[in-house]
């Protein structure tokens, strides 16, 4: 029987009670349809995990009894920053999933010239608000106790220009240097992969007057949520615990 991992965004503790939240409700009483005595595992992003067993359930109600706290942590020892182009659709869904599940530490949207999303403030809230949930339901299926930090939406110049100790690395298919070319980081790598359409001739000119390193997989030219997975997998899998 596989037990259901649940986000729980505040405090836990042994020998409470808590009550979840209006998402873990709606999964666990309408979707999954457990029932009281079932066991779960509920987690805050503290790093820990929490052995729970539901109380009460009912369509708009789950309480659940925490009975134990485990430090159990499959973080990657590669921190991997991901500055990734706002993509439409679900490529930018897939790539937030898929990312989490592949390490990443943190994620930060990027507004870029040839981003192809138009929205208002208001609306990036939303978005921001959306994709926070996708990387907890990613964290809940692949067993991450911490979450990554999802950053605000940023301007592109803006990202570039931060300061960091980690290695700054553009996907580029026309670069010189190869991905398994590079260089160990103890600081890890801010990974930087452009929308549909590629970055701009200008957006390119700063990131190398930022110091940014530009490399390549391979000779084929990859779309963007491709790019972010694979070169995320191929840092992991040289670096990290892949």
């Amino acid at each position: 029987m596989r037990i259901p991992r649940i986000y729980y965004p505040e405090l836990l503790a042994v020998d409470t009670q808590v009550e979840l939240t209006a998402d873990a409700v709606n999964h666990i009483a309408n979707v999954l349809r457990l029932k009281a005595d079932h066991p779960v595992v509920l987690f805050n992003g503290d790093g820990n995990e929490y052995p729970a067993t539901l109380q009460q359930v009912e369509r708009r109600k789950v309480t659940a009894s925490i009975d134990a706290k485990l430090g159990i942590s499959c973080e990657s020892p590669l921190p991997i920053h991901l500055g990734q182009g706002i993509s439409k659709g679900d490529r930018m869904d897939l790539v937030l999933q898929k990312s989490v599940e592949l390490g990443v530490t943190e994620i930060t949207p990027l507004i870029t010239e040839r981003c192809v999303v138009k929205i208002d403030p208001q609306r990036w809230q939303k978005k921001y608000q959306q994709w926070q949930k996708i990387i907890i339901s990613a964290c809940e299926q692949c067993g991450r106790n911490t979450l990554p930090t999802l950053h605000p939406v940023t301007p592109f110049a803006d990202w570039v220009r931060q300061s960091t100790n980690a290695l700054r690395l553009t996907l580029d298919p026309t670069a010189d240097k190869l991905f398994r070319d590079l260089s160990p980081n103890h600081h890890g790598f801010r990974l930087l992969i452009g929308p549909e359409g590629g970055l701009s001739k200008q957006e390119v000119y700063q990131t190398e007057e930022q110091g940014f390193t530009p490399a390549m997989l391979g000779p084929r030219v990859l779309r963007t949520e491709t790019a972010a997975l694979a070169a995320i997998s191929s840092l992991q899998s040289r670096f990290g615990d892949l």
